[in-house]
């Protein structure tokens, strides 16, 4: 593996680590304190506000007027539907079935890959997205989690599976966009654009939330720092990284990682233990997750190709 590949590894993990936590941090302040519209309404202008402000210390880059639209779709499925989906599922469902449900958005990935940037699905690939999925469903299945929660609704699941189609969608097409822009100059256009669609139907959400009101908790502003600077502009500075470095399919499984994190994180604080179905869950994602990495990419077969003419 290149320095390049390594690196974008790196930082999806690192990104994959935060949505970890993000998982259970959310679940702390969805919907007693705010609502999921309220939210993500939050998170977007955040991001919208932070990352106009990033703007004016980097790189100036001019958008092309073509590739607006685009960034424009990316907007609308990797913020927009993403995020308002995924928090309004979470708020009907458990932890535990959205960490099972987010196997399904590798598996899109693949597909949509396949579709639209012609990436080809070779054995190493399906298989290391069957094993990583595997890993991940036998770890939130096998009782060992965070809070015990079970129980979910069939919307509420619908929903989280709407949200991971959304990612997969916008892993996709945000890939050519990553190789012309630079991350603030990506993410600056796409915030502005949630902002502006979400704004006029969750402004209410967003200011009679409990979280804003008298008397104040200062464990619920910390769990929405995490959830807006951590979960929000770092994760999103960094998405556009990665997948310049790495192919979108790639990025994809370590939305395995999520759920280990998440008992990861339970076991840390006391609520869970370190058990032989952690460590052989453990061993199947990272299997998984090697299986697509060294798996051949369109540019690799086309090399190779090319390599044997020449001889």
């Amino acid at each position: 593996m290149n320095r390049t590949k390594l690196e974008g590894h790196l930082i999806v993990a690192t990104v994959s680590t935060i949505f970890g936590l993000n998982l259970i941090v959310s679940k702390l302040v969805i919907p007693n304190e705010i609502s999921p519209g309220g939210l993500t309404l939050a998170r977007i202008l955040f991001g919208c506000i932070a990352f106009w402000v990033t703007s004016l210390f980097t790189k100036k880059e001019k958008m092309e007027k073509s590739d607006l639209l685009m960034v424009f779709i990316c907007s609308l499925t990797g913020l927009v539907l993403n995020q308002g989906t995924f928090l309004i599922g979470l708020s009907s469902t458990s932890p535990v079935d959205a960490s099972v449900l987010t196997t399904c958005s590798p598996m899109f990935v693949i597909v949509l890959a396949f579709l639209f940037l012609k990436e080809p699905i070779t054995w190493k690939k399906a298989g290391g997205v069957l094993i990583g999925a595997s890993g991940a469903i036998f770890l939130v299945l096998s009782g060992h989690h965070v809070g015990g929660q079970h129980a979910g609704s069939a919307s509420g699941n619908l929903l989280i599976i709407t949200s991971g189609f959304m990612y997969a969608i916008y892993l996709t097409i945000a890939k050519p966009l990553t190789l012309k822009y630079g991350s603030v100059t990506i993410m600056k256009w796409m915030f502005l654009f949630a902002a502006v669609t979400l704004l006029p139907f969750f402004y209410n959400d967003l200011i009679e939330s409990p979280a804003f009101q008298a008397p104040y908790n200062p464990n619920t502003f910390g769990y929405l720092f995490f959830i807006l600077f951590g979960a929000t502009y770092l994760t999103y500075v960094m998405i556009p990284m990665a997948l310049k470095r790495i192919r979108p399919t790639t990025f994809s499984m370590y939305n395995y990682i999520q759920p280990l994190i998440a008992s990861l994180v339970a076991t840390s604080i006391g609520q869970d233990t370190i058990t032989w179905e952690k460590i052989v869950s453990a061993a199947f994602i990272f299997t998984g997750v090697y299986l697509v990495a060294i798996s051949k990419s369109r540019a690799d077969m086309e090399a190779e190709a090319t390599k044997n003419l020449q001889n």
